[in-house]
């Protein structure tokens, strides 16, 4: 892992995003826990940012979000799988957690990180989830300090348990659920970006060009926008974000090369 993060960086990439089938699990090993990794990765030097992909919320632990917290050039966002609400729902999943553990984590989370951005994965239309079980996990995460949601609709898959068990969920309930999850994530999303307006941020744009557009990206994974300026590929910008939509904010009209900032 650390060869190919040195190898990255010789090739100019500035964001590495850590992802794997389980990243939490990584280690247990003569090289250590997924902790230790992150810890020798930051012992590089460079000019870079490191963003966690999904990681379970019974592997976040308590010094991975002080680290998250306290180093730079991790960036302020964890994508952190839900699935359901419903303990019934997640005991029927085999998910190693519970929804009073979750909330506390986000909480927790939430309250050491200023800003943070947290994106959540849910799924509907599991065998067995009723009516019951959908609006508890709609009003828990209606609830939840969240800044997005990734909402997917249960498919068969042949040889997993969840295949024999009974309950099915008619496709068209089923869509019916996914697109008010879909429209609430909307709502969480621009809510977040709006609370984010007036803050100054690092935004890592992109290379590729929209409409004599660029965008880019914050630490805390707000997608923003600005007139295209190939100055501005590959290069980290402070900006202030002075207008939010659904799906990207707008950064001050200063003339961007005096916003520039090696960080």
């Amino acid at each position: 892992v650390i060869a190919q993060f040195r190898e990255l960086l010789n090739n100019g990439y500035k964001e590495i995003i850590l992802t794997g089938v389980n990243v939490g699990d990584y280690g247990n090993n003569i090289y250590g826990d997924f902790y230790s990794l992150v810890k020798r990765m930051l012992a590089v030097n460079g000019e870079y940012r490191i963003r966690i992909s999904s990681i379970e919320p019974n592997l976040l632990t308590n010094e991975i979000i002080k680290l998250v917290r306290d180093e730079e050039r991790l960036c302020n966002h964890f994508h952190i799988p839900l699935q359901s609400g419903s303990d019934e729902m997640l005991k029927l999943m085999q998910r190693r957690y519970k929804v009073s553990y979750y909330s506390d984590l986000i909480q927790k989370a939430s309250d050491m990180i200023p800003n943070l951005g947290i994106g959540v994965d849910v799924i509907v239309g599991f065998p067995g989830e009723t009516d019951d079980h959908f609006f508890a996990t709609y009003d828990f995460l209606k609830a939840l300090p969240v800044s997005y949601l990734h909402v997917f609709t249960y498919s068969e898959r042949p040889d997993t348990k969840a295949i024999s068990l009974p309950g099915k969920v008619d496709a068209a309930i089923k869509k019916e659920r996914n697109n008010m999850l879909r429209i609430l994530n909307e709502k969480k999303k621009y809510r977040f970006y709006q609370n984010n307006l007036g803050r100054k941020e690092k935004v890592l744009f992109e290379s590729e060009k929209q409409d004599d557009s660029i965008f880019g990206w914050t630490d805390n994974y707000i997608r923003v926008k600005s007139e295209y300026d190939e100055s501005l590929i590959n290069e980290f910008v402070s900006s202030k974000l002075i207008s939010a939509s659904n799906n990207f904010c707008t950064i001050n009209k200063l003339p961007l090369e005096k916003l520039k900032a090696v960080v």
